[in-house]
C-alpha cells in the first residue's frame, strides 16, 4: 500500500470543487512541492455533481441570475489564503447577466471551474476520481483513516477526510410510509419527497387530476416538466401570456401551508442609498446570545431581533427613497425606532403614526400567513383569488416604487450571516429556513407568469392554504381539502410531495453519515452534522473535534446561505473553504508518521 500522503474528499459537486480551488490556491505556501494523493469520491461528474449535472432538462433554470453566480474569491472575502479571481457565470458564458440560466449551463460552468482548479495543482499532486459512493469512514483519532467505497474490496487510506456531500436523501417518515402502503394496496401513484429532476414522472397520466402538496421551488420544477416537458408551449408575453396544451399534461391541484407560491424574485436593482446593515442584529447581539450558555429558543431569543432588523432595512429605505409616503422626520423616527422594544406595542404605534398607508408597512406575520382567515364561496372563487394574489405580488416585486422590499431582501442576507454564527445552538425546526426561502428565494417572475397562464388554461388548480391530504379507504383515492373553501374536496389517484427530502438524524438516506452518527459524531435533531465553526472539523458527541475529519456544506451546521455566492458579498462559503483547506494542508505538512495503521473492518 502507498505511504504517500493522502486526502480523501467525499463529494465532488460545487462544494467539493470550491474546496479543491482553495486547496490549490493555498498549497504553494503551506505544502510546497511535497507529494500528495487527492481522492475525489462521487458517483456523479466532478464539478456539477448530482444537482447541476449537464444531462438534465434544459427547461429547468437556476434560481439565480447569471451575474449573481461566481465560484471565485474577490477582495471582499475574509481569507488567510490568496485571492484567485475568476469570471462569474455570466462572464464565462457571455450571456446577459440578468437572465436566469439553465441548469445544464451552470453544470458546464462548474465543470470548467473544476478543471481549472485541478490544472492549478502542481505535478507533485495526483488527483484520483472515484465514480462511486463512500459508505463508511473508520480509523483512530490520531491515525490514518479508511474510507470504504461501494463496490471496492479495500478501503482508501486517508491522512484526513473532507466531507462535501451536499444535499442528502432521506428515508420516508411514518406518514410517507403509510401513504406509500395505501397507494400500493389500491394501485395508486405516490411520489414521495425527492429532487424533482430525479423523479420519474411518467406514472402521472395525461388529463388526470394529481394532488400536489408543496408550493415552493420543487413545485415549479414539477410544473415545468409536466407542461413544457410534455410538449406544451407558451404564446404571447407578460400579462397576455397564454399556454397552449399538448394534451399530455395531467391537471395539477396544488396546495400548501400558505396556499400561495413563494414570492417572486425582485425584478429591479436596488440603487441609491442602501440601509446600513447590520444595525439591530449584528456581531454584538450574536455574541450576547452565544454568551447565554444555554440552548436558544428561536421565537423568544432571536425572532424579535430579526424582526427589528428587517424593519430597520425596510423603513430606512422607505424614508430615504420615498419620503413622500412618510409623515415624521427621519431623525425622530430613527431615534424612537431604536428605543422601542422589538415587536412591542410602542413600535407598532410608531410605525402606524409615521407611515400612513398600510401597504408601506412591514408586517412579517401577514407575509408569512397571506391567506389567514380567507374564505371563498367556491373553488372557482379561490382560483380567481389566487390569481389576483400572484398578479399583485408580481406587480409589486417588479415596481421600484416598492424598493423597500429589496431592502428587506438585503436585510435577510445580513440576518442569515448572523444566524450562521449560532450554528447548532439554534435549530428552529426548519421554520426560519422556510420563511427565508419564501421571501428571498422565490421563482423568477417569468415562472409565475407561466403559472398564471397554466391556471387560466385549467392545467393548474389551486387547493388553498393549510391543505390537508388524506385517504379514502373505501373508494381507494387520495383526497385534499382546505378550510378556505368549506365543504370542497378534491380526489385523485395520484399524490406528489413537491418538496425536498428531510434527512433527519434518524432518517438520513446517507449510509456514510448514518455510520458516522453511530460511531459518535454529533448531529442536530434535524440531521445536520455538527462541525467546529473555526475550521470545519467534525465534532464528536463529547464536544471534541476529530483531528482528521472535516465537513463543509449544507449537511453541516456551518451553513453559508444560498446555493451559490454573489460576487463582492463577502463569500462566507469561500471563507469556510479557505480555512478548512489551510487546516488540512497544515495537518498534512506536519504529520511525522505517514505509515498506514493496520487495516481492520
Amino acid at each position: 500500500m502507498s505511504t504517500r500522503p493522502s486526502l480523501v474528499v467525499v463529494g465532488a459537486g460545487p462544494r467539493g470543487t470550491g474546496f479543491l480551488e482553495r486547496l490549490a490556491a493555498n498549497l504553494p505556501e503551506l505544502y510546497g512541492d511535497r507529494p500528495l494523493d487527492v481522492h475525489l469520491v462521487d458517483p456523479h461528474p466532478p464539478g456539477p455533481g448530482r444537482i447541476w449535472r449537464t444531462g438534465q432538462s434544459p427547461l429547468l433554470w437556476m434560481n439565480s441570475q447569471a451575474e449573481d453566480v461566481t465560484m471565485f474569491t474577490d477582495e471582499t472575502v475574509r481569507l488567510e489564503g490568496p485571492v484567485r479571481p475568476g469570471p462569474t457565470l455570466a462572464e464565462w458564458a457571455g450571456i446577459d447577466g440578468r437572465t436566469f440560466p439553465t441548469r445544464p449551463l451552470q453544470g458546464s460552468y462548474l465543470r470548467w471551474v473544476y478543471e481549472r482548479a485541478r490544472a492549478a495543482l502542481p505535478a507533485s499532486v495526483t488527483v484520483h476520481e472515484h465514480r462511486t459512493s463512500a459508505l463508511r469512514v473508520a480509523g483512530p483519532r490520531e491515525g490514518r483513516q479508511r474510507v470504504w467505497l461501494e463496490g471496492a474490496a479495500a478501503p482508501l487510506p486517508a491522512d484526513l477526510v473532507v466531507l462535501t456531500v451536499g444535499h442528502l436523501d432521506a428515508e420516508p417518515d411514518r406518514e410517507q410510509r403509510a401513504l406509500a402502503d395505501f397507494a400500493a394496496r389500491h394501485g395508486l401513484v405516490h411520489l414521495p419527497p425527492d429532487f424533482t429532476a430525479d423523479t420519474d414522472l411518467s406514472a402521472l397520466p395525461a388529463g388526470e387530476p394529481v394532488l400536489v402538496r408543496g408550493f415552493g421551488l420543487a413545485f415549479v420544477d414539477l410544473m415545468v416538466l409536466l407542461t413544457e416537458g410534455r410538449g406544451g408551449r407558451y404564446e404571447g408575453e407578460g400579462d397576455d401570456l397564454v399556454y397552449v396544451p399538448s394534451g399530455r399534461e395531467p391537471v395539477l391541484h396544488v396546495g400548501s401551508r400558505r396556499g400561495v407560491p413563494y414570492r417572486s424574485k425582485i425584478g429591479y436593482a436596488l440603487d441609491g442609498e442602501r440601509p446600513p446593515l447590520p444595525r439591530f442584529f449584528g456581531t454584538g447581539q450574536t455574541d450576547a446570545l452565544l454568551a447565554l450558555g444555554r440552548p436558544l429558543d428561536f421565537r423568544r431569543d432571536v425572532w424579535p431581533l430579526v424582526d427589528k432588523e428587517l424593519g430597520w432595512a425596510h423603513y430606512h429605505r422607505l424614508f430615504s427613497t420615498h419620503p413622500e409616503r412618510t409623515v415624521l422626520p427621519w431623525d425622530d423616527f430613527e431615534k424612537a425606532y431604536g428605543a422601542a422594544e422589538p415587536r412591542g406595542a410602542a413600535l407598532a404605534a410608531l410605525v402606524a403614526a409615521a407611515v400612513p398607508d398600510p401597504a408601506d408597512r412591514l408586517d412579517l406575520d401577514a407575509l408569512d400567513h397571506p391567506l389567514d382567515g380567507a374564505r371563498f364561496a367556491s373553488a372557482e372563487a379561490l382560483q380567481d383569488g389566487l390569481r389576483a394574489h400572484i398578479a399583485a405580488d408580481l406587480a409589486r416585486r417588479h415596481d421600484p416604487a416598492h424598493s423597500a422590499d429589496a431592502a428587506v431582501f438585503a436585510g435577510l442576507l445580513s440576518v442569515y450571516a448572523q444566524l450562521l454564527r449560532l450554528g447548532d445552538r439554534l435549530d428552529p425546526g426548519g421554520w426560519w429556513h422556510g420563511f427565508f426561502s419564501y421571501l428571498a428565494s422565490g421563482p423568477p417572475g417569468p415562472r409565475l407568469r407561466q403559472l398564471l397562464a397554466l391556471s387560466r388554461a385549467g392545467v393548474v388548480r389551486f387547493l388553498g392554504p393549510r391543505v390537508t391530504v388524506g385517504t379514502d379507504e373505501e373508494r381507494g383515492l387520495f383526497r385534499a381539502s382546505s378550510e378556505a373553501v368549506p365543504g370542497e374536496r378534491t380526489e385523485a389517484r395520484a399524490l406528489v410531495e413537491a418538496r425536498l427530502p428531510d434527512p433527519t438524524r434518524e432518517l438520513t438516506g446517507s449510509p456514510l453519515l448514518r455510520a458516522l452518527y453511530e460511531e459518535g459524531a454529533r448531529a442536530t435533531a434535524s440531521g445536520l452534522l455538527v462541525v467546529d465553526p473555526a475550521d470545519g472539523r467534525v465534532l464528536e458527541r463529547d464536544g471534541r473535534p476529530h483531528p482528521r475529519r472535516f465537513a463543509l456544506g449544507p449537511h453541516t451546521t456551518a451553513r453559508a446561505g444560498g446555493a451559490f455566492t454573489r460576487p463582492r458579498t463577502g463569500g462566507v462559503a469561500f471563507g469556510q473553504n479557505d480555512v478548512t483547506a489551510r487546516a488540512a494542508l497544515a495537518l498534512l505538512r506536519d504529520l511525522e508518521c505517514r505509515l498506514p495503521a493496520p487495516l481492520s473492518a
